[in-house]
């Protein structure tokens, strides 16, 4: 039997806190072993346990769920960083993208769905709610390309010029997978898709990580859209 998937939460209210520790606790696969009231103290608690998951709130004191998903990105380990939020696309949310977010989920979320969002961000293997992430990374390039283009540079993944000619390195199938990423299909579903195994898709999935030096799938949906290879809302 493969270990629980170790999870903490932040959110400055403690009974929303409260509840969203008896949710996770009660699937046998994961376990909340922490809990923060602020950013602060989310940096604090990834340094500390290194999670698999932070269940990360957007706007709290000290230190909000944006500049805490940040610094957690640069601590260079392997936790992810689920952003809990609601659905008015603030701009919260468009920097969390480039702050290395690895998914969105609305607060509203039916609990299945959030477990099941937990267990998928933290196997790394597909976006989660990805309708609603295409959508907030949509609204994004639309509001500011350049400025997001700016904060690849911030990040330390591809951007700009080099980023872009990263593009034209890729095989005519790493562009096909890149596009299917983008639009939220998971690495079963790209396989399906081109006719290969799963095994495969994620195969290139990986490839296509590499070699764009992106973190994570949710920085293969931005560099998709900010390079033009997808078209907000097309």
């Amino acid at each position: 039997m493969s270990a629980a998937v170790r999870v903490v939460v932040v959110d400055d209210q403690a009974l929303v806190r409260g509840a969203f520790r008896l949710l996770v606790d009660s699937a046998p696969d994961l376990e909340v072993v922490g809990e923060g009231a602020n950013g602060e103290e989310a940096v604090a608690l990834v340094r500390e346990l290194e999670p698999d998951v932070v269940l990360m709130d957007i706007r709290m004191p000290v230190m909000d769920g944006l500049e805490a998903t940040s610094a957690i990105a640069g601590l260079g380990v392997r936790t992810r960083v689920l952003v809990l939020t609601t659905f008015d696309l603030d701009d919260y949310v468009f920097g969390a993208l480039h702050a290395g977010a690895s998914g969105f989920l609305l607060k509203d979320t039916p609990p299945a769905q959030l477990l099941d969002g937990i267990r998928v961000v933290s196997r790394g293997e597909s976006l989660l709610a990805p309708s609603v992430t295409r959508q907030l990374i949509a609204e994004f390039v639309r509001r500011d390309p350049p400025a997001g283009m700016a904060r690849w540079e911030a990040t330390g993944s591809p951007t700009g010029p080099a980023g872009l000619t990263g593009l034209t390195g890729l095989t005519e199938r790493e562009t096909e997978v890149l596009v299917l990423v983008a639009r939220g299909l998971s690495n079963q579903e790209i396989g399906q898709e081109l006719f290969v195994t799963p095994a495969t898709a994620k195969t290139h999935v990986s490839r296509l990580l590499m070699k764009l030096g992106a973190r994570d799938r949710t920085q293969l949906v931005i560099l998709a859209y900010e390079s033009g290879l997808v078209e907000p809302h097309g």
